[in-house]
């Protein structure tokens, strides 16, 4: 009996000891048959317990912030995700149904991965083709990824033909390093939160307005945080940026709605250089007929709209339209048509990180409206890290800007293009820039059926007296942002009127700058002239071209 009993007992040890036993897997990724060496290998610590997924460099605590570490708890299969948002923050979430929706299609097919004998699966992921080879020989469960968790090891992931991940090695471990990973308070979340919040540590968010109102009213007064000029149409923050380095990208993106006014305007996002004698921000303080004036022979006086030897001009990040009246008049019921709540505008500004990287500026938005309600905004800058260099320009200089943003202030429309000098600035500089370029934003406004917002109008760019650049600046998509208005007038051939085609701008658009090749540019005075036949007044009916630029390149 006193046998017997040693044996079961050396038994159940020895097979407690074979369960316990803990492998770890590394694995090799290649795109179309070349390894990718810029990035960690993935690890896999597996037993009959649980799983982890992870990479070298988290294995060996190098790992850049935020990274994840995934967990597969067994027989269950609940799928626990680790976020590691920054030194000592921590979250985590988890998944029960995650590895049972997955349906896979077993294949015949067969083949030896490191000696070990592999099935095939095929599943499909957002349309992706994915061929998971695994084995049954060391009887544990896991794999690089949450796929096939429950079929066997999975040694090798194809996806597409064209992307593998393929097991390198195998190797018996005593134990696994995770308590020296995990450690600490972990902050237990629901899974749309983890998401969100591991998505928004991997860039730079500057908020810079929350739900701000843009109006037209004597009431509208300036607090400790934001400031507001022409009565409320200009709200103001100041922000500091951090260092921007090569390599990273930076997006301005603007979310609006009516809070009373139902028609379309004109909106600029724009800062405020503050390298010269004066700036926009003195304008602001002390009148727009304090700055720099414009005259070109036409009898009109245009303040602050062109860069001078001791002013720059307002520098535009992004100009957008607010469409008829979003989520405001949205009780103007359509069959058919559900209308959108809120109106986004996101865009790339990386090409202004020179004005921008480690300075502290204001920061303003401008929309033109005389409605007491006007609208609402909110603001941010993100900041993120890129493979990509697609601007390599190292100097941003504002040169001229047309919108009169300070409107509700007394600052005068764009007229200047109705004499042939148009607009023409004078600009010095101080060293050779290579691979010059033009920042160009343009829209042309007013005058109804006839005027330059309906009908098209060459813009013509001269630098140094030669011409550089003409065209025709013209929007034909209107009608696809109709959702976006619910306040927009219907006509009697069935069109609506934000429907209609415009000067480079829709209701509810962003208008995308022009970027035009100047080539080299010597150190010195030069001339940047902008011309474009707009057309005659009719009656109280005028129009006007809002233009921007800003001259980027290399010294």
């Amino acid at each position: 009996m006193y046998k017997k009993i040693t044996f079961s007992f050396l038994a159940i040890f020895l097979f407690c000891l074979a369960s316990a036993q803990t492998y770890e897997i590394q694995y090799t990724s290649s795109y179309n048959g070349k390894t990718v060496s810029d990035q960690p290998s993935t690890i896999v610590w597996a037993n009959e317990k649980e799983n982890f997924i992870l990479n070298t460099s988290i294995k060996e605590q190098k790992g850049n912030y935020p990274f994840e570490i995934t967990k597969v708890e067994k027989p269950s299969n609940i799928i626990v995700s680790y976020g590691f948002l920054k030194p000592g923050e921590v979250i985590s979430t988890s998944d029960a149904e995650a590895v049972g929706k997955q349906i896979f299609e077993f294949t015949n097919e067969t083949k030896k991965i490191l000696g070990y004998s592999c099935k095939k699966a095929i599943t499909k992921v957002n349309s992706n083709t994915i061929e998971i080879w695994y084995t049954n020989d060391l009887k544990i469960q896991g794999g690089p990824s949450n796929l096939g968790q429950n079929l066997g090891l999975v040694l090798e992931v194809e996806r597409n033909k064209n992307s593998l991940v393929t097991a390198a090695s195998i190797r018996k471990i005593k134990n696994t390093e995770i308590n020296n990973l995990i450690k600490g308070s972990v902050q237990s979340t629901d899974q749309l939160t983890y998401k969100d919040q591991l998505w928004k540590s991997r860039f730079t968010t500057l908020k810079v307005f929350d739900n701000e109102t843009i109006n037209f009213s004597d009431a509208s007064k300036s607090d400790n945080t934001v400031k507001r000029y022409a009565n409320g149409t200009i709200i103001l923050r100041k922000v500091k940026f951090p260092a921007i380095t090569e390599g990273e990208n930076i997006f301005v993106e603007l979310k609006q709605h009516s809070n009373g006014d139902a028609y379309d305007r004109t909106g600029t996002v724009f800062f405020i250089p503050q390298d010269k004698e004066k700036s926009f921000f003195d304008g602001l303080e002390k009148g727009a007929k304090t700055l720099p004036v414009f005259e070109n022979g036409n009898g009109k006086q245009y303040y602050g709209v062109t860069a001078t030897d001791n002013y720059s001009p307002a520098m535009e990040m992004m100009r957008f339209f607010t469409p008829f009246g979003i989520q405001k008049f949205n009780h103007n019921q359509l069959k058919d048509k559900t209308w959108q709540t809120v109106s986004p505008y996101r865009q790339d500004i990386t090409e202004l990180k020179p004005s921008l990287s480690g300075k502290e500026l204001w920061i303003g938005t401008f929309i033109g409206n005389y409605d007491k309600g006007g609208h609402q905004v909110s603001l941010e800058i993100t900041i993120h890290k890129s493979d990509q260099t697609v601007y390599k320009n190292n100097v941003a200089i504002p040169l001229f800007n047309t919108l009169n943003i300070m409107e509700m202030a007394g600052q005068d429309y764009a007229t200047m293009f109705n004499e042939d000098k148009g607009l023409l600035v004078d600009f010095t500089l101080k060293n050779d820039l290579k691979n010059a370029q033009l920042r160009y934003t343009t829209t042309g406004h007013g005058g109804w059926e006839n005027g330059d917002e309906f009908v098209p109008k060459a813009n013509t760019i001269l630098v140094d007296g030669k011409s550089v650049f003409s065209f025709t600046p013209w929007r034909t998509d209107c009608g696809s942002y109709r959702l976006y208005n619910p306040a927009s007038g219907n006509f009697q051939d069935g069109l609506s009127s934000s429907d209609l085609s415009r000067s480079n701008w829709c209701p509810g658009t962003v208008t995308n700058p022009n970027f035009i090749s100047l080539g080299d540019l010597k150190a010195g005075k030069h001339t940047i002239q902008i011309k474009i036949p707009q057309g005659p007044t009719e009656g109280t009916s005028f129009s006007a071209w809002n233009v921007s630029g800003a001259l980027l390149g290399a010294q």
